[in-house]
């Protein structure tokens, strides 16, 4: 047989013996032997940093500041809001928050996570950041890691 065309594997299924074929881009596979390269996925990336809060229901309730968090989701929220109310009035910067009180490693960063594209982050955090405009903060979002604010940088 010939060879495949850019982007395209060759499989057997497990299950039915039969031979499929897999973007490597996409990971999406058909049965068709394909005729043309494959299609990458649309690239688009943001960029952001995140201030989170993490409490005691959280998927791993420590963090670099303390080794066990014991607060409630409602505490957290109420946390995450005095940091908003803190960043709106100008008090504080998002970074320097983010720097001194984000229970992600991003922390040391200012927050910031670096460019990222769809299916990299949690659901609830990809949504809020690629519906943020460059320069925006998000409210509250939350999700199996505690609960954030988001500022889209890119």
């Amino acid at each position: 047989m010939a060879d495949l065309p850019a982007g395209w594997e060759k499989h057997t299924s497990r299950s039915s013996g039969r031979d499929y074929y897999l973007n490597v881009y996409t990971k999406e596979s058909q049965w068709d032997i394909p005729s043309s390269p494959a299609k990458q996925r649309n690239m688009e990336q943001v960029q952001c940093s995140h201030l989170l809060v993490k409490h005691r229901d959280s998927r791993r309730p420590a963090s670099w500041r303390q080794d066990k968090i014991t607060i409630s989701k409602e505490e957290a929220l109420a946390t995450l809001q005095e940091f908003i109310g803190q960043i709106q009035t100008g008090q504080r910067t998002f970074e320097d928050l983010a720097s001194q009180f984000s229970d992600c490693s991003s922390a040391k960063r200012g927050g910031d996570l670096g460019p990222f594209g769809r299916g990299q982050m949690q659901k609830p955090f990809e949504d809020a950041t690629f519906a943020l405009k460059i320069g925006e903060m998000s409210g509250p979002v939350w999700t199996d890691s505690g609960v954030h604010i988001i500022k889209r940088t890119g």
